[in-house]
């Protein structure tokens, strides 16, 4: 009877150790993943500081040149700096910065429609790579659902390209639209306590996960036809399940990575107005650091709500744009 107890007793402190060691080894499996996701982010911030660094070299350069042989000038430079700052500030929120800026010029005639499309992704580039730079580093998200959908989306944008460039593009806004009015009822229905869906959740597993990347791969090609990432991508990320505020550093980290290469190209061959491209983009700055905390700082049922009224103004943007479209034709 004795050594019975004793073979027992044994096996029963081998089996405790045995589970010491498993328990050892994956705590430090999952210690060794988060260093890998956190090193993985490190160096996604690390390749936009450069990519928008090349770019800002570039772009100030350029102004400077200009600025010396006496081809800006400052008038109208105060008006497109509160442009950039109205327009940026909203874009942080999640509204977007091209339309406000687009009707703002046009109505009032303050540049030129042919550097237009220039002006706005030179002029917005730094500020939206700065919006992604503040949101990756203060809010929580899973950081292999950060980079994998950021990833996705970069990578829509330059394989997706082709493809996209067949499809019509009155016909892609009117679903997309109908798409996000779909989602806006589902995201109303949840804040009035009528179907719980929104959650707490940083990161995606899963399916849910896979549904996500395929999804922003096809929201970055979409991007080519001017198709807005931010509030479909909100719209993804409430669906799923997520925190809303997730939507921010994945939706600006997917812009911020594909603006630079773009905006070069319009600053080396001067398809932009430099006087206005400048003075948006300093004063654009100011803009999105006041946004940024403000958001940083809403309590998530605000947050909830904001989502709500930028995916209603989107789909209504994209069904008007349609319409105009059919007019038009």
């Amino acid at each position: 009877m004795l050594i019975y107890l004793e073979l027992n007793l044994k096996k029963y402190k081998i089996n405790t150790y045995l589970k010491g060691i498993l328990l050892y080894n994956e705590r430090k499996y999952i210690a060794m993943m988060q260093e890998w996701r956190c090193f993985m982010v490190k160096i996604l911030l690390g390749l936009l500081i450069l990519l928008v660094s090349y770019f800002a070299f570039i772009y100030f350069s350029d102004v400077f040149k200009a600025s010396k042989a006496g081809k800006v000038d400052n008038k109208n430079f105060i008006v497109f700096g509160g442009i950039g700052f109205i327009a940026n500030f909203f874009d942080t929120l999640g509204v977007g910065s091209f339309a406000i800026i687009t009707s703002i010029v046009r109505f009032f005639k303050l540049t030129d429609d042919r550097t237009l499309p220039g002006t706005l992704n030179v002029s917005c580039t730094i500020p939206t790579a700065l919006e992604a730079i503040i949101f990756l580093t203060v809010i929580k998200v899973d950081k292999l659902t950060l980079v994998s959908m950021i990833m996705a989306a970069v990578l829509g944008a330059i394989i997706g390209a082709d493809i996209v460039a067949k499809l019509d593009v009155r016909k892609v806004r009117i679903g997309m639209g109908l798409a996000l009015i779909t989602v806006a009822i589902i995201m109303l229905s949840d804040l009035l306590h009528l179907m719980p869906l929104a959650g707490t959740s940083d990161g995606l597993t899963g399916t849910k996960l896979m549904i996500a990347i395929a999804a922003n791969f096809i929201l970055g090609a979409l991007m080519q036809l001017g198709v807005g990432l931010y509030a479909p991508c909100m719209a993804l990320i409430y669906a799923l399940g997520m925190n809303p505020l997730a939507a921010f550093p994945i939706m600006m980290g997917s812009c911020a990575f594909l603006m630079p290469a773009g905006s070069t190209e319009f600053v080396k061959k001067g398809a932009y107005d430099r006087k206005a491209s400048i003075a948006i983009t300093l004063f654009g700055s100011i803009g999105v650091l006041i946004a940024a905390y403000i958001v940083k700082s809403l309590p998530l049922g605000t947050v909830k709500w904001l989502v709500l009224v930028i995916v209603i103004y989107t789909s209504v943007m994209l069904l008007v744009a349609a319409y105009k479209a059919r007019k038009q034709s």
